[in-house]
């Protein structure tokens, strides 16, 4: 009897010390803002860290997604988080620069010329730099997703050199980082709704607008135009931001599931952001248009003569971020 005892015990420690720690996970439903559609590769990404989370918590922390502005705009919903009355929103980097003018950087033209090279910049020290002012402000980001670059199409001619974008009309975002740029390489920027964009390509008042491919494509403005350049001019990411309020009243093996598992879903987003961009690009090229990529020669050019961009906003920005994220790059560049 006392053998079997043992053995019952035996097995009892050995089922334990193998078996998920659920006891440490607290049953939470975590309600997460978005300003895009479930159909966005955003989806993709959350339901791929939900699973993730699955595994950690025993079912236990739940992500409850609320998408199309729901919850309010970017803006509104990340003021919610600063405020520990809401737990977390998926946004693009440019809504915040008002709370924190340093996410300006990201605005910045020609600043990465491919996402292999955004990746190490914001998984890399950088991107913790940047982190760490978000934590001031009372915001965790768990990761960096992306919203992805932005390239240009046009119905006049092809785009191969600056100069090439003197005279155009292109539509951009009411940013005053976007216009700057448009406007020193001799385009005449034109802020726009997005909503009246097709229009004015359709009927002339503009020549040419700057999207990701998906845009491009989903919106049909292939239909309007001749010509697509890849000329990543502008890479925005998404960030997964927690309320650091609410973050904090997690235990530690929460705090950590949330991070890991968003760090899953980031790759699963992006990775679904590659794939659909490709599939764009060739819908594209099956409509007719012309398409051509800017030189790394030329991209490197285009970057130079936009350097007076950065000096122009370096100081509202923070001259310490813009030179220390230019600084990585040129490690990672090798020049």
């Amino acid at each position: 009897m006392r053998k079997i005892l043992f053995a019952t015990t035996a097995l009892a420690m050995a089922i334990s010390g193998s078996a998920p720690a659920f006891a440490e996970f607290n049953s939470r439903n975590i309600r997460v803002s978005n300003g895009i559609n479930a159909d966005h590769p955003v989806g993709n990404g959350i339901k791929a860290m939900q699973e993730c989370l699955d595994q950690k918590s025993g079912g236990k922390l739940k992500l409850t997604a609320f998408w199309g502005g729901a919850l309010g705009g970017d803006l509104q919903a990340t003021q919610a988080l600063r405020s520990g009355v809401q737990e977390a929103v998926v946004t693009s980097s440019s809504p915040l620069v008002g709370i924190i003018p340093a996410l300006g950087v990201f605005d910045l033209p020609f600043l990465f010329s491919t996402p292999a090279e955004a990746y190490k910049v914001l998984d890399g020290k950088f991107g913790d730099q940047m982190n760490q002012k978000l934590d001031a402000s009372g915001l965790v980001n768990l990761a960096y997703w992306e919203n992805g670059f932005r390239n240009l199409s046009n119905s006049q001619h092809p785009v191969t050199k600056w100069e090439d974008f003197s005279g155009l009309k292109v539509r951009v975002m009411q940013n005053n980082i976007f216009l700057d740029t448009f406007q020193n390489l001799g385009a005449n920027a034109t802020p726009m709704a997005f909503g009246e964009v097709y229009s004015a390509l359709e009927t002339k008042a503009i020549d040419a607008q700057e999207n990701p491919y998906v845009t491009i494509d989903t919106s049909k403005f292939f239909e309007v135009q001749k010509y697509v350049t890849e000329t990543n001019h502008a890479y925005t990411p998404f960030l997964f931001l927690f309320s650091k309020a609410i973050f904090n009243t997690y235990t530690p093996e929460e705090q950590t599931a949330l991070r890991e598992c968003a760090v899953v879903g980031r790759d699963v987003e992006r990775q679904v952001i590659a794939d659909l961009n490709k599939k764009s690009l060739e819908k594209i090229k099956e409509a007719g248009l012309q398409v051509n990529q800017l030189s790394p020669e030329e991209q490197a050019r285009i970057r130079e003569k936009s350097m007076i961009v950065y000096e122009k906003h370096k100081a509202q920005i923070g001259p310490d971020v813009v030179d220390g994220i230019l600084a990585e790059l040129k490690t990672i560049r090798g020049n």
